[in-house]
């Protein structure tokens, strides 16, 4: 944790890495006319880097939800895809972005911390976006190395609007500055789970035990990384979570 911990000190003074703009511009081609739910709006960078997000208006919204996926996808792939859809139908509008990527073959240190700084901006970005859409009351949900770049977001942006973070599949523990934290976490985990996100567990719900009301942590029995054939029950767990935090 203390590697990480100053990992996450040094990402700031690091120059943005080449990512692969080309990557994401394939997606978007490619996702963006096969849309069912959703519309496409593109935020912009303070670079004038323009990406991709999917909005889903939820029908009587509740609140809304910023969603950060993974390593290497888009944000219409696979379970983000799923959950976007599904907590739109529970009455919870998505905004999914896409993240910064690296070429297909690129590992996890690729991206952490080179990739940071512009992916904490996205989310920003995203955030701003959102509330002045629709609205004060509004959430984070992260998967796998996207609630890495969630926690770095936190760690960084002590004004942030989002009043709860759902954190999906953290492969590891918490960074210091996720103690105590203003805003409930949602730390959830499947019980087949890669074996860092398992591990760690019992880390994260140290960290939960002195956050906000309403902080706790679930495993999904019988779900794997992705949540393959469990979405309904993310869905249902994240849905019921951001009835609480989101009243």
């Amino acid at each position: 944790m203390f590697a990480r911990l100053l990992l996450l000190i040094a990402m700031t003074a690091l120059p943005a890495a080449a990512q692969d703009y080309a990557r994401e511009k394939r997606w978007a081609d490619e996702v963006v006319p096969a849309l069912v739910v959703g519309d496409a709006v593109w935020l912009e960078t303070s670079a004038g880097r323009k990406f991709l997000a999917i909005h889903a208006k939820a029908d009587k919204p509740k609140g809304a939800a910023v969603i950060v996926h993974g390593i290497g996808v888009h944000p219409d792939h696979g379970v983000i895809g799923v959950l976007r859809t599904k907590l739109a139908d529970a009455g919870w509008t998505t905004l999914s972005i896409q993240m910064p990527v690296q070429p297909a073959e690129a590992r996890s240190d690729a991206y952490y911390p080179k990739l940071f700084p512009e992916a904490l901006e996205r989310i920003r970005k995203a955030a701003a976006w959102l509330v002045a859409k629709e609205g004060p009351r509004v959430a984070i949900v992260s998967h796998s190395l996207g609630s890495w770049m969630t926690n770095a977001y936190f760690d960084e942006t002590p004004d942030t609007p989002f009043r709860g973070w759902a954190c999906l599949g953290l492969t590891g523990g918490y960074s210091w500055g996720a103690y105590f934290s203003p805003r409930p976490i949602l730390d959830v985990y499947g019980e087949s789970d890669l074996e860092p996100a398992v591990d760690a567990a019992w880390r994260r719900r140290i960290t939960l035990a002195t956050g906000a009301d309403g902080s706790r942590q679930v495993m999904i029995a019988g779900a794997d990384h992705f949540y393959a054939k469990k979405e309904a029950e993310l869905a249902a767990t994240v849905s019921g979570w951001l009835g609480e935090v989101l009243r």
